[in-house]
């Protein structure tokens, strides 16, 4: 694949393509996108999400970055800890912006209800719309595989980041077990396909998501991509075997 290409599920496009056919995709699923996340996973992302969570670790005064943050789950997740926290031991309020090129997502989060912490931006995550070093934490959750170029938004990540500040990123990724990879291969372009079908009236779309996290780099790979960023200990989790992971490190 050439420096002008991009990947799209399967496919070699124009990387000038890629961020339209992605808009595109999420339009369409926006409304529905929550009930099919529980419909794909049993319900197993929350279990991945409040991990996430935990790890991020949100305090009061912070400035959290929820990139590609669709609408807002994790965003919420986020302003909870931080409030709990400060009840605690007081402290400034959290900020957590909610940042995601797909104006249709975040209307679908907007339309239901969220607290006074989040802010809202569409926001393309290689042109982040912040300035340098004013974030203390980044996340970015099932949404870097859909960028055109990983490596830039990785970058851009870290240059919105404080020195020190933290980086966690959720996405699937490869099974560890040969067992569970084929039992996942099978659901994913067997089951999950035919449910967007069902569910969205859009089976293109959930083939895309399919193949794109086939597409994706291994655990190891990303890790060292995250690092080559500008990241120090860059490391992984996996979730399930492998079925997703999260990634983490420190802006140097």
């Amino acid at each position: 694949m050439s420096q002008s290409s991009a990947t799209f599920g399967y496919r070699d496009v124009d990387a000038s393509e890629k961020p339209g056919l992605v808009r595109g995709v999420f339009d369409r699923v926006a409304g529905k996108y929550d009930l099919m996340n529980d419909l794909m996973s049993a319900g197993v992302h929350r279990l991945w999400k409040d991990a996430v969570a935990a790890r991020l670790n949100p305090q009061p005064g912070e400035v959290i970055l929820d990139v590609a943050g669709g609408t807002g789950d994790m965003a919420h997740r986020y302003a909870k800890m931080a409030r709990a926290a400060q009840e605690r031991r007081g402290g400034e309020d959290a900020t957590v912006f909610v940042i995601d090129y797909n104006a249709e997502m975040i209307a679908a989060g907007r339309e239901r209800g969220y607290p006074p912490e989040v802010c809202w931006a569409v926001g393309d995550a290689q042109r982040l719309p912040l300035p340098d070093a004013c974030a203390d934490a980044y996340s970015i959750t099932f949404g870097i595989r859909n960028v055109t170029d990983v490596s830039a938004a990785l970058r851009e990540a870290r240059r919105v980041l404080k020195p020190g500040g933290r980086f966690v990123c959720l996405e699937f990724s490869r099974p560890t077990n040969s067992l569970i990879r084929a039992a996942y291969d099978a659901w994913s372009f067997n089951a999950i396909p035919r449910i967007g079908e069902w569910v969205v009236k859009d089976r293109e779309s959930y083939q895309y998501l399919v193949e794109s996290i086939r597409r994706f780099p291994d655990q190891k790979t990303f890790a060292r991509m995250i690092g080559e960023a500008g990241f120090s200990n860059a490391g992984y989790v996996n979730f399930t075997n492998g079925v997703a992971a999260m990634h983490t490190g420190r802006a140097i």
